[in-house]
């Protein structure tokens, strides 16, 4: 009997033991499943407020930021610069020297760093690309890259003009030009090609964009608002005398937050912004803003989103940066 009793106390313990063993796995497992879902959510706690703020990141270099609530949740950022502020120059990101590929990837963090800029943007659409899910995706950073359209840096020339990528021209004396062709004039220091040049010279080049806003009697055909959808973007505009840039980036993707701008609103925002000449450059998950703070660190001013997950910037082709001090 004595036997029996210490048994059955044994058992006992064993399963007690046994019981507190499965809830702690269960309560291990349940953190496990449930880390990736608080992650996510974490991520969105560290964009960029939904409040309009305006400052002066460096002399000559003013940054706006803007949230709208209609035709959708939009969070803008418009950043204005002075080129002829002496301590401003441009800078674009340079290729690869012995020509396996015209450039490696980098994201805007990284190139900004490297080069000890004050600001920067993403750049040209480029290839090859490749984003199914967090972890599968290419270019990853020190990727080989290829840019669409033309790219010069320092005044050599990387990569060379192509069909209907249009492109930006930095000269020697700090004046900016949209050429409104798919080549930078001779001579020019620094270039970057984007895809759609939205105004030339105060004519906005798509007449449906003009349409979409009743500037012109005829109603937009209903393909063209198809293929014109909201989506996250990156622009540029310049002023007639080439002495002033715009940075326009509009973040995209991220439901009730910012969910993108048209192609016609853009092109409205840049209107109303009074610009001379305007280009479309890589949007997207490649939309990113950057600048240099204190103690040689890097602050994001955008809601990038790269693989689907919220302040991931993505390794992109090549980039448009600026000194500022």
């Amino acid at each position: 009997m004595l036997l029996l009793n210490n048994l059955r106390s044994h058992l006992d313990i064993y399963l007690n033991q046994y019981s507190q063993t499965q809830k702690y796995l269960t309560i291990a497992g349940g953190i496990l499943l449930a880390f990736p879902l608080i992650y996510y959510n974490w991520l969105h706690f560290l964009r960029p407020h939904r409040i309009d703020e305006k400052q002066e990141l460096f002399p000559g270099v003013v940054y706006q930021r803007s949230a709208k609530s209609t035709p959708r949740p939009l969070l803008i950022h418009i950043v204005t610069i002075d080129l002829t502020k002496p301590k401003i120059k441009p800078f674009v990101t340079p290729g690869v020297e012995d020509g396996s590929s015209e450039t490696i990837a980098q994201t805007v963090p990284e190139f900004l760093t490297k080069h000890k800029l004050q600001i920067a943007i993403n750049g040209s659409y480029f290839h090859p690309f490749k984003e199914t899910t967090p972890w599968d995706f290419y270019p990853r950073s020190s990727e080989q890259t290829f840019v669409l359209g033309q790219l010069i840096s320092n005044g050599k020339i990387y990569s060379e003009p192509e069909k209907n990528w249009h492109v930006l021209c930095f000269a020697p004396n700090n004046r900016v030009q949209i050429t409104g062709s798919i080549n930078c004039p001779q001579g020019t220091v620094h270039g970057i090609a984007g895809e759609e040049v939205l105004i030339f010279q105060n004519q906005v080049k798509n007449s449906f964009y003009l349409q979409k806003y009743e500037f012109k009697k005829k109603e937009p055909k209903e393909e063209d608002l198809k293929k014109d959808k909201p989506y996250s973007r990156a622009a540029v505009g310049i002023d007639k005398e080439g002495k002033k840039l715009w940075l326009v980036l509009v973040d995209g993707k991220q439901p009730l937050y910012s969910e993108g701008m048209t192609k016609a609103e853009l092109t409205k925002l840049f209107v109303d912004l009074g610009v001379y000449s305007a280009l479309n450059l890589d949007g997207g998950g490649s939309t990113t803003l950057a600048i240099a703070n204190e103690n040689n660190g890097v602050k994001l001013l955008n809601a990038v989103i790269h693989t689907k997950l919220p302040m991931r910037d993505r390794p992109v082709a090549n980039h448009l940066g600026f000194y500022a001090e």
